[in-house]
């Protein structure tokens, strides 16, 4: 039997720890839940743990260098961005992610939101259950085939919506410096970010959010697109100057956008891009449905008790 060792949920919003208990029992005979938003609260009450597990809990040096005896924090999720990866690193603290529990999800959520822009049905439905039945007030809408969809990302997500934007007949460009340009599948052409931005119809947010990836599509770089262009963001809402794309929508020169993810969750009501109508928003659920969440709790879980048990992570990030 694996030595007892202590793990607690920083953080969650899932409603319960089923799984999580169910996966970790042999190494832990309960797990501690709190709901930890600052980093006080994270070093008050998790500073005994072996193992973390956390949602959107603030993982700073100062705090990792409050938990003496943890080996191990796992994100429900993919992006790491609220962890200080390199102190963890110095401190000898694996720090991994769960990168492929809704790779399909959140690119189908992404076509969805794509074929929703670019076909207006929301307009449409509204114009309908209004009484006003005509086509004509949603023109202009210009078939898939032969547009360019443009994708800033090509990692698991990235790549599952290049097949589904191929399958509208679209042509695919893509921007990801991390991706060798001979490891880009044939039917995706790799571009810079400047012409990607200029030449597409459609761009696509897939990819994560760090120093080099945040307020990348400021207000100079939104400016390079169509004005006919439509933007859609289901990576991390920092990437995108939500300022300067309420003031392109405002201005006319984009034709939409719709996001997923905001700099600030929940996003307030009074959020300056909600007064468009032709702006879809929706609340950071791209990666949802009853299997990914699932499958999200049960591998995040089965990689806190692997290296508690002294086995390799599968999905370690900051290498050390």
């Amino acid at each position: 039997m694996a030595s007892r060792q202590v793990v607690m949920v920083a953080d969650c919003d899932h409603g319960a720890i089923d799984i999580e208990r169910e996966v970790l029992r042999d190494v832990c005979p309960d797990i501690a839940w709190f709901q930890c938003r600052r980093e006080d609260e994270v070093v008050a009450r998790c500073a005994g743990a072996d193992g973390l597990l956390i949602m959107y809990a603030p993982l700073t040096r100062r705090v990792l260098e409050q938990l003496p005896r943890c080996r191990v924090i796992v994100r429900y999720g993919v992006g790491v961005d609220t962890i200080d990866l390199a102190a963890a690193a110095e401190l000898g603290i694996i720090v991994s992610n769960v990168p492929d529990y809704g790779t399909f999800e959140v690119a189908d959520h992404a076509l969805a939101l794509l074929l929703a822009l670019t076909r207006k049905v929301g307009a449409a439905s509204g114009l309908v259950k209004s009484g006003q039945w005509d086509f004509r007030l949603s023109r202009p809408i210009h078939r898939h085939q032969g547009q360019t969809a443009g994708l800033i990302g090509l990692g698991r997500i990235g790549r599952a919506m290049a097949e589904r934007t191929r399958a509208l007949g679209m042509q695919v460009v893509a921007h990801d410096t991390r991706l060798a340009r001979e490891r880009f599948p044939d039917f995706v052409t790799p571009v810079g970010l400047e012409e990607l931005l200029a030449q597409s119809d459609v761009v696509s947010v897939h990819c994560p959010l760090n120093e080099s990836t945040r307020m990348l599509l400021d207000h100079y770089r939104l400016s390079l697109m169509k004005p006919t262009a439509y933007l859609i963001n289901t990576a991390r809402g920092r990437i995108v100057d939500e300022t300067a794309l309420a003031a392109m929508l405002g201005e006319g020169r984009l034709a939409g956008a719709a996001m997923d993810v905001f700099a600030s969750e929940p996003a307030a009501p009074d959020h300056p891009l909600f007064r468009y109508e032709n702006f879809l928003a929706s609340p950071h659920m791209a990666w949802y449905s009853e299997e990914s969440a699932q499958e999200l709790k049960r591998k995040a879980a089965e990689e806190v008790r692997r290296v508690l048990r002294g086995e390799a992570p599968l999905y370690q990030v900051n290498n050390f």
